[in-house]
């Protein structure tokens, strides 16, 4: 009897030990983002983005990897992409900003926000089928991606350990390409709303004719 206590707490032991064993999925998983924090790409999981199509291709549904290359030497326009048919698009959110008096009806054009516009993502094999979105904001750009399916073998049967260096040392590069592509972009002046613009020409007219 006492020959059978001691089997079960052994096997209790080793399944509660099993149990706290990470799975294979997180130990890649682990690995990629560790890789990624070397290369400066300072990996974090985040809550998918209002603005971004996530899980079943819904936006701000489940959760995404999102990775971020600080540029210190650039100054970015602030804009946001997604990605239609292997290429960045414009999100409508990019353009759109209050004046300096928090006023709503003034919308600034700026075509530094277009400088990725219909570019096309160039990314490795292995990476591109997961990325949703970029985000530019000052002096670093921002890659939104579902990293978990890069090391999962049903959604990447041609994950290797061997390559994870590789691939994201392509996709920092490509990172700092699309940085300076989108610093070369001229900025277009600020446009106004025609009722904005009217609004400030009688306001004008007015004091001229005080005057």
């Amino acid at each position: 009897m006492g020959l059978f206590v001691i089997i079960a707490i052994v096997l209790f032991v080793l399944g509660s030990m099993m149990a706290l064993k990470p799975s294979g999925i997180d130990q890649r998983l682990d690995k990629l983002r560790m890789t990624a924090r070397r290369l400066q790409l300072n990996p974090k999981l985040v809550a998918c983005p209002d603005w971004v199509r996530g899980r079943d291709n819904e936006y701000g549904r489940g959760m995404l990897g999102q990775y971020c290359l600080v540029l210190e030497n650039m100054q970015l326009p602030q804009a946001r992409f997604g990605v239609i048919d292997g290429q960045w698009r414009v999100s409508s959110q990019s353009d759109n900003h209050a004046d300096s008096a928090g006023n709503a009806g003034h919308k600034t054009l700026n075509t530094a926000v277009f400088g990725l516009d219909k570019t096309p993502l160039n990314l490795p094999l292995s990476i591109e089928p997961f990325v949703k979105a970029l985000s530019v904001k000052a002096n670093s750009i921002v890659i939104f991606w579902e990293d978990i399916n890069y090391v999962r073998p049903v959604t990447n049967p041609n994950y290797k350990p061997a390559t994870i260096e590789k691939d994201l040392l392509l996709l920092k590069a490509q990172l700092q390409q699309w940085a300076t592509q989108l610093q070369k972009t001229p900025p277009h002046a600020p446009q106004h709303k025609k009722g904005h613009a009217d609004n400030t020409q009688n306001f004008q007219s007015r004091l001229l004719n005080r005057g």
